[in-house]
């Protein structure tokens, strides 16, 4: 198959439809919530809707905003609304961003650039996170050239404060910790950590992205959770992702800080530039309107009510979701988590490996996400998977019978290539690996399988370096090409 030329000419509609929606057959089915991560459905309703609000501002641009004013005031809007819900004071301020990864970028940039001016001393900055903090922050620092070092947590799966107080140096410019972290879905001390950061007078990012729009609508959340916002001393900036539990349309993340002293380090500026003067407050040029309309209306339309009960009603799907779980004498969940997000593993990895339990739910269709250290399996429970909870729970409960009876699929399929993977003793190799997967992935001349679907690119011999059976694992590894 010959790589794809440039239209010559123009199609019908009708054919260009038709092609689209053939080739979604083989995705991932998260209408039925077959999916556990990746998508936020409310219901196909609230999806036209968003289409109508991303479509009224379709073709503005928020690259000027003295161009397009009623961006630059829904933005404002949103940023104040958020700044509102996660108890920030008057004179918080913040962005609209593409999403996580952006939220984080500029969150570490305006650390960097904020330890320049008011620490110029430091040549070699370092960011503190602790280890299940999301990688996003891990590829900002190395995108901006500022070490990353990470410590570990407690048996609870919480930052260890006191590792954590041992590792601030000199150089380090921005602690950084999760409200709740993604893998085992719990709040880190963030109490704890912020009086570290008040004390070093070093700043402290709560990364929300998954949290910001769930955790302020539980029911009796001040009692029930630790403190983790702008009413703790210490926090400077809090990321919180619209696009997930906020339902609006992707991509849009809330970037909020304290106060302008810290968000002016976000800006880049140049007078220098001979197609005139040029300030950007984020990283990209181009600012879709579509993204913030969206975000502005679905914050309209739901208000605190509107989150509220679904909030609520997710808690009730979650907690059959993790009795399911519970009620599997082989399974258990990891630590106790804060909201949706459910990771679970079995009792005695020794004899039952739960990488084959995710091959067999796979074969029956489900997306699994697999997490290391400790082996588990992910899950974050939205209102969309009150239909598939049942379903899923029979799966599981036959797919543990299944490697139960056959010890040997822990060395078959994906599980033998996990296992494989954690014996390697230099992650330098699984890099590699990952690398060689990327390089077929966007080279458009090599074979790449997704759950039993191939997507076909040439059969040229200038193929990207074929990934191993190590390789071929990676691709399960969700968030890899995000």
């Amino acid at each position: 198959m010959s790589r794809v030329p440039f239209p010559s000419q123009a199609k019908p509609e009708a054919e260009i439809f038709s092609a689209m929606d053939a080739m979604r057959t083989g995705d991932a089915d998260w209408k039925h919530a077959k999916t556990w991560s990746l998508v936020y459905h409310v219901s196909d309703e609230h999806t036209e809707f968003l289409k109508k609000a991303y479509g009224k501002f379709f073709t503005e641009n928020l690259l000027n905003p003295l161009a397009f004013k009623s961006l630059k005031k829904m933005e404002t809007e949103v940023v104040q609304m958020v700044a509102d819900l996660l108890h920030a004071g008057p004179e918080a301020v913040g962005t609209i961003n593409s999403g996580g990864t952006e939220s984080l970028l500029l969150a570490a940039k305006s650390a960097r650039d904020r330890a320049r001016k008011t620490r110029p001393w430091i040549r070699n900055p370092e960011v503190l996170a602790v280890q299940t903090t999301h990688v996003a922050l891990e590829k900002a620092c190395a995108t901006l050239g500022i070490k990353f070092r990470s410590v570990g947590t407690r048996d609870d799966y919480r930052a260890d404060v006191d590792q954590l107080r041992r590792a601030v140096n000199r150089n380090t410019i921005l602690i950084a910790a999760s409200a709740p972290q993604y893998p085992q879905g719990v709040i880190d001390p963030i109490e704890e950590i912020a009086a570290i950061a008040l004390d070093k007078n070093i700043p402290f990012h709560v990364d929300a992205c998954i949290g910001g729009f769930f955790l302020p609508f539980m029911k009796d959340a001040d009692r029930r959770l630790p403190a983790w916002d702008f009413r703790v001393k210490g926090v400077t900036s809090i990321s919180a992702d619209l696009h997930k539990f906020g339902y609006t349309a992707k991509g849009a993340s809330a970037l909020i800080y304290r106060d302008m002293s810290y968000l002016k380090h976000q800006f880049f500026v140049s007078a220098l530039w001979s197609g005139g003067f040029f300030g950007s407050p984020s990283m990209p040029g181009t600012r879709p309107g579509g993204a913030i309309s969206a975000a502005w209306a679905t914050l309209q339309k739901f208000g605190r009510q509107g989150y509220e009960e679904m909030v609520q009603k997710t808690m009730e799907v979650a907690e059959r979701f993790k009795k399911g779980i519970e009620a599997i004498p082989e399974l258990q969940v990891l630590g106790n988590p804060d909201m949706s997000l459910i990771a679970y593993a079995t009792r005695d990895p020794s004899s039952i490996n739960i990488y084959a339990i995710a091959d067999q739910l796979e074969k029956k269709g489900w997306l699994i996400d697999r997490q290391q250290s400790p082996a588990c399996i992910h899950a974050t429970v939205t209102l969309n998977h009150a239909q598939a909870i049942d379903a899923y729970m029979a799966d599981l409960r036959q797919a543990v019978e299944t490697v139960k009876k056959n010890p040997q699929l822990a060395k078959e399929g994906q599980a033998g290539m996990y296992g494989l993977a954690a014996k390697i003793p230099v992650k330098g190799l699984v890099n590699m690996e990952i690398l060689k997967v990327m390089e077929g992935l966007y080279s458009g001349k090599d074979k790449i399988e997704f759950s039993g679907n191939e997507l076909e690119g040439s059969e040229s011999s200038e193929k990207p370096p074929a990934p191993s059976g190590l390789g071929r694992l990676i691709q399960k590894f969700k968030g890899m090409i995000g």
